[in-house]
């Protein structure tokens, strides 16, 4: 087991990107439109749904896991009803600084079900001999080329450009290298790439350089911008990659549970897919309000987060939705390299259906 887990923790190389910032920020100029469905028009129950029978069910203890950062930030509305006793199950929440902090409880079976990177989740499939299953996707890209400037309007634009980022040999390398080579541009000629070990180091850079260009994620897009004047964000790698139109999706968080939990538990597990997807669309339509309970439940600064929420790309995909995205997703990093995704694809039955 101890051999198991320390493989496990090699291969978490985008863990944390996702670990959230603790400082307050500021928003770009252009802040993408949210929803315009009000508070009142999506809510989570306060008394469980009615349920017909073949779903009647006992509610059960679900141990669930998350990460300081966007993936978990979709959770919020369910983490409150949890805690006001008004949640379909027993709901208990445990929020960790890094992947390397779940992988081991979900593996030794302390939590039922984790909010993860993608490519993780693969991981863990192939190494756990199928133990772990994909419930759901929850955030997409939350990766943005920004500058300091207004040189930059699409990819084609970097050609000739140094960019500096975070993620070498990892998840955010691999996105970027597929991004630039799909658009024509050669990554190792066409641009220069400079590799930093964390996002301070690039905004030190940035604060320095005159119209300088950096790959970043969210929250620290946002961090970065209330240091940097002038840094706007030029590029929506999500955007770019939805323009490809290949069947896949830029994917960062999603939702896993324990193979057998999931087997001896399918009602109690329908349920939980039900609330989390009104938290998500929840926390989307009410930013503001959703801001404060991230704060609250200790995942990042509301500061930071009612600016950051528009363009963490927080979804809900499940069933034969999620499949399509995943599958395309993990296809691309497993081309880049294998060990990215666990050394082969996840078979049928790694994808959650009910």
């Amino acid at each position: 087991m101890k051999k198991l887990l320390s493989a496990l923790l090699i291969l978490t190389l985008t863990a944390m990107m996702l670990a959230g910032c603790n400082t307050a920020s500021n928003k770009a100029d252009n802040n993408k439109e949210t929803s315009s469905t009000s508070s009142d028009e999506i809510t989570t129950s306060e008394e469980p749904k009615e349920q017909s029978d073949e779903q009647k069910y006992e509610p059960v203890d679900i141990r669930i896991g998350g990460l300081k950062g966007p993936t978990s930030i979709g959770m919020v509305k369910l983490m409150e009803s949890a805690e006001a006793g008004a949640a379909a199950n027993n709901y208990s929440f445990t929020i960790a600084g890094s992947a390397d902090e779940l992988t081991p409880k979900l593996i030794q079976g302390e939590l039922d079900i984790a909010a993860v990177p993608a490519n993780l989740a693969s991981v863990l499939y192939n190494n756990t001999n199928k133990a772990i299953k994909l419930l759901a996707v929850n955030t997409l890209g939350v990766l943005y080329i920004v500058e300091k400037g207004s040189a930059i309007d699409s990819l084609d634009d970097l050609k000739g450009k140094t960019i500096y980022a975070t993620g070498k040999g990892s998840v955010p390398e691999y996105n970027l290298r597929y991004l630039l080579s799909q658009n024509g541009i050669d990554p190792d000629k066409d641009v220069t790439i400079e590799w930093k070990t964390e996002p301070t180091e690039v905004v030190a850079l940035l604060k320095e350089t005159d119209g300088g260009i950096a790959m970043l994620p969210q929250p620290y897009v946002t961090v970065a911008q209330t240091q940097v004047e002038g840094l706007n964000i030029a590029v929506d790698l999500t955007q770019a990659w939805d323009e490809l139109n290949n069947r896949s999706a830029l994917i960062t968080g999603v939702l896993v549970v324990r193979k057998e939990f999931a087997e001896k538990y399918p009602g109690q597990i329908a349920a939980f897919l039900d609330e989390y997807k009104l938290s998500t669309e929840y926390v989307n339509a009410n930013v503001s309000e959703a801001a404060k309970l991230v704060e609250k439940f200790d995942i990042v600064k509301a500061a930071v987060a009612e600016k950051a929420i528009p363009y963490c790309n927080i979804t809900y995909l499940e069933g034969a939705e999620m499949k399509d995205a995943m599958e395309g997703y993990l296809g691309v990093l497993f081309e880049q390299n294998p060990k990215s995704v666990g050394g082969v694809l996840p078979e049928d039955d790694f994808y959650y259906t009910r």
